[in-house]
């Protein structure tokens, strides 16, 4: 499919968006947070385990990985190729980055924070763009933005046109 076709229509997605058409994913929005806990209890039991020694952190991996495997599943509905493999790390390099901004608040580094928790929310955003179909797995910088057609933002490329569309998208609070 023709590159300039697939943004347009990813555009079109967003203006009907904007125009009103909210999409209501809390409950998704709540899961996919807990998935990205889920991949940090993965990273810290094994880090636990190569920290101590103790082969039972090890042991545990298997059933918090089958639990966030199924709840993947929820979430993610072409899960055949690429994409479920490209969320999974969209989720992990996000709660990563939040909580890198976490700590460089808590140090008064308010600014490198700041940049750390857009980078989070673009990648989160992203995650979303792309299970919801607004986003092919494309390399970004061989989308091109049609003619006529004004960024979302002032970006630097696609995680931040698709994080602000996605962003205007989804509602958290709506129950």
């Amino acid at each position: 499919m023709d590159k300039k076709l697939d943004l347009q229509q990813f555009m079109d997605k967003v203006k009907a968006a904007e125009s009103g058409q909210k999409l209501d994913l809390s409950s998704g929005e709540d899961l996919s947070i807990g998935i990205m806990n889920l991949i940090s209890i993965e990273e810290h039991l094994f880090f636990s385990g190569g920290k101590t020694g103790k082969t039972k952190y090890y042991d545990l991996i298997n059933e918090v990985r089958a639990m966030r495997v199924a709840l993947l599943k929820e979430i993610i509905k072409d899960y055949g190729g690429e994409e479920w493999c490209i969320s999974k790390h969209l989720l992990a390099a996000s709660m990563r980055l939040m909580e890198v901004g976490t700590k460089a608040q808590k140090k008064g580094d308010t600014a490198k924070a700041y940049d750390y928790f857009q980078k989070s929310f673009h990648l989160y955003n992203l995650f979303w763009g792309l299970n919801l179909g607004l986003v092919k797995n494309k390399d970004p910088k061989t989308i091109e933005l049609p003619k006529n057609e004004i960024p979302l933002k002032t970006s630097k490329g696609l995680f931040s046109s698709v994080s602000s569309a996605v962003g205007k998208m989804l509602d958290c609070c709506r129950e």
